[in-house]
């Protein structure tokens, strides 16, 4: 998403080249989100399921209001646009990084 931003003055279809890959590689991080909330609770993935969802909801809600608030701020769709999806993705990175893990939990 980051080298869609930019303006490298490449073809349009290379960006979307560029573009797609980006998305297609961050789906890969989907592969183990369902498989999660069984390995820590088997009992209680359905609600760590529904949290999770939640909280990963609010992101398209404030992007899609901050895109608006940028575009009118700095109109330039590239800034306005990627630089939301870039900061959840990186601030989703390091929260992951620093708190992730799989080890059972005893919730009761």
């Amino acid at each position: 998403m980051t080298l869609s931003s930019l303006d490298l003055g490449l073809p349009p279809w290379e960006v979307v080249v560029v573009l797609t890959s980006g998305l297609a590689l961050s789906s890969c991080a989907l592969s183990g989100l369902y498989c999660t909330h069984q390995d820590i609770s088997p009992e209680y993935a359905s609600i760590l399921l529904g949290i999770t969802n939640t909280v990963g909801a609010v992101p398209g809600i404030v992007g899609v209001a901050l895109t608006g608030y940028l575009l009118d701020l700095t109109h330039s769709w590239g800034l306005s646009l990627f630089a939301p999806s870039i900061f959840f993705y990186l601030t989703g990175t390091v929260v992951w990084l620093l708190f992730a893990s799989s080890k059972p939990q005893n919730f009761t």
